[in-house]
């Protein structure tokens, strides 16, 4: 399988993380490797969320499908609000300060690219998950 529209799965949504093709598979490889089981991702009005047990398609860093992962807890709370023992399951970042300033830089420049203001008070969705299938 090399692209999106060879799948006929119903998928909450199809996506790469971060905001890079080298992003995309640097984080596909933490999960992958089991180190990543979480992610964080701003909340805005009118734009949906996953519910527990919805599929999600991840693809690389070139748009192919890699993997499909499940939702199996969510969270939504104020960025200032999230704490090293949520977020450390990213897998990203050795401490939570360094995490925090990765963090506030990516979502800069998210909003910038989408037109909303990140804050301390900007709410934040934690969502756990897991790998249901390889690809």
């Amino acid at each position: 399988m090399n692209s999106v529209e060879n799948t006929n799965k119903d998928y909450f949504e199809c996506f790469s993380f971060g905001d890079s093709p080298e992003m995309a598979d640097e984080l596909l490889a933490l999960v992958l490797s089991g180190k990543k089981n979480a992610t964080v991702s701003v909340f805005l009005e009118g734009e949906q969320t996953p519910n527990i047990g919805d599929l999600s398609l991840v693809l690389d860093g070139q748009d192919n499908p890699a993997c499909v992962i499940k939702t199996v807890h969510l969270e939504t709370v104020k960025f200032c609000d999230l704490t090293w023992d949520m977020v450390k399951l990213e897998g990203e970042d050795d401490n939570f300060e360094q995490w925090k300033s990765g963090n506030i830089c990516y979502w800069t420049r998210d909003a910038a690219k989408r037109g909303y203001t990140f804050t301390d008070e900007t709410l934040i969705t934690f969502e756990r998950f897991e790998i249901v299938e390889v690809l």
